[in-house]
């Protein structure tokens, strides 16, 4: 799969002006074929039968559904074109900084570290556990009641003893609840985004350690 870097300042190239041009053609010379078979039609009509004047309606109408939906089309490829041009002029702004993925990953440095959750639906209490190497959960963090969508957290780095947990690596586990129902939630993860870059797939953002990601994995900008 070819990647490029993405330039501040700069859009991707896109096909799109090309792609009009083809459809431009395209429901030109269906017209115009539609008019030259409409005008040898009438002229070896039967006198005696000649074309119903609703046939004649049915096929103009037609013709001009069928070329209604080229420039629609055309008209939704040039909005797509300028909106994918615009999401990567924007995207290149977030090299350097941190964004919230998908994941349980949580690292403590300096006695801080910042997490996030995603809620399905709104729940009444919801619980992070902060787990180490071993397992063993040495913070919960409570967060009360949240309404459906994305919310940060930032752990002190204190465990549930009172005591300052070392830095390092750690794991999230979230709960919610929606009073005795269970609320879909997922943790998210602080990364760094390297770069911007595009590719086949689309707009991707270098994560480092946590990979190449598609730009719609980024929940939120910290």
């Amino acid at each position: 799969m070819a990647i490029n870097s993405v330039t501040p300042g700069t859009t991707t190239p896109s096909s799109a002006s090309s792609s009009n041009s083809l459809s431009s053609a395209t429901a030109n010379e269906q017209q115009d074929r539609f008019m030259k078979l409409l005008v040898a039609q009438m002229q070896n009509q039967d006198p005696l039968n000649p074309m119903d004047n609703a046939q004649m309606t049915s096929q103009i109408a037609q013709i001009n559904t069928v070329s209604g939906i080229e420039k629609l089309n055309r008209t939704v490829e040039t909005l797509l074109g300028g909106f994918y041009a615009l999401q990567a002029q924007s995207a290149t702004q977030l090299a350097g900084k941190s964004v919230l993925v998908e994941g349980t990953a949580l690292n403590l440095a300096d006695g801080k570290a910042t997490g996030g959750i995603e809620l399905a639906a709104a729940a009444d209490t919801v619980n992070v556990d902060i787990v180490d190497a071993t397992g063993a959960t040495v913070q919960t963090i409570a967060m009360g009641q949240n309404p459906a969508g994305v919310r940060s957290f930032t752990w002190d780095g204190m465990r549930a003893d009172g005591k300052a947990a070392a830095d390092g690596a750690y794991k999230m586990r979230v709960t919610a609840m929606a009073g005795t129902n269970k609320v879909d939630a997922v943790t998210l993860t602080t990364a760094k985004v390297n770069s911007v870059a595009t590719s086949t797939a689309g707009l991707q953002v270098d994560l480092g350690p946590n990979g190449l990601r598609p730009y719609n994995d980024v929940k939120s900008f910290l």
